[in-house]
């Protein structure tokens, strides 16, 4: 299937009532979506990275009551998973797509990446735009930007708190619309990627 972008049917989706019924929405609406877009932002990666990378869709399998709030793909250099790894995001909340270099709580060596962030926050500040955004909980949908985060302070409690983590990337608004057309959606999320690389790739010096 030929992604030829998003609708204001998919973030309609998080406003369905009912576990069973809102997964069946994601099922259908947008996890076909990401399987086609997934697939060629896998491939891009892997060829950037020179590293094979592998497409991981959210199952939501844990649920049992509460349908959820938001819904995304990964991208991550191990097959069996992607928590415990840096990965890179793409997903759905009801008022906007977000674009992630993720970092989450479940990394088992966060402490180390935090140092060696915090060691390098002068190359990641000027790496960066400003237009980016931050954020420190990927249940959340707020996030802040980079010109008004407190960069430092941010990746210290990334360090010191157990469930602390670090998303940078790019928030797009629901009715932007960069998101109905297909090919200009994947282009910007690959330009996203591509300037947030050299953050994937310190994270595992």
């Amino acid at each position: 299937m030929q992604f030829e972008g998003f609708t204001k049917n998919d973030f309609d989706t998080f406003n369905i009532e009912g576990l069973d019924e809102r997964m069946k929405a994601i099922q259908e609406r947008i996890q076909p979506k990401f399987q086609s877009i997934g697939q060629a932002l896998t491939d891009e990666l892997s060829v950037n990275l020179g590293n094979e990378m592998f497409l991981h869709i959210a199952k939501h399998a844990r649920r049992s009551v509460n349908a959820p709030k938001d819904t995304w793909l990964a991208i991550a250099a191990n097959k069996r998973g992607y928590k415990q790894h840096p990965h890179f995001q793409i997903g759905l909340f009801d008022d906007h797509v977000f674009i992630w270099l993720a970092f989450i709580y479940e990394l088992p060596n966060k402490t180390e990446i935090a140092k060696t962030f915090l060691n390098n926050l002068d190359k990641i500040e000027k790496r960066v735009p400003s237009d980016f955004v931050v954020s420190l909980d990927h249940m959340k949908k707020d996030a802040i930007s980079m010109k008004e985060i407190d960069l430092k302070a941010s990746l210290e409690r990334f360090r010191d708190v157990k469930k602390a983590e670090f998303l940078i990337g790019r928030h797009v608004a629901a009715n932007d619309p960069i998101l109905t057309d297909g090919n200009a959606f994947v282009k910007l999320a690959k330009e996203t990627f591509e300037t947030l690389i050299p953050l994937y790739k310190l994270a595992y010096k």
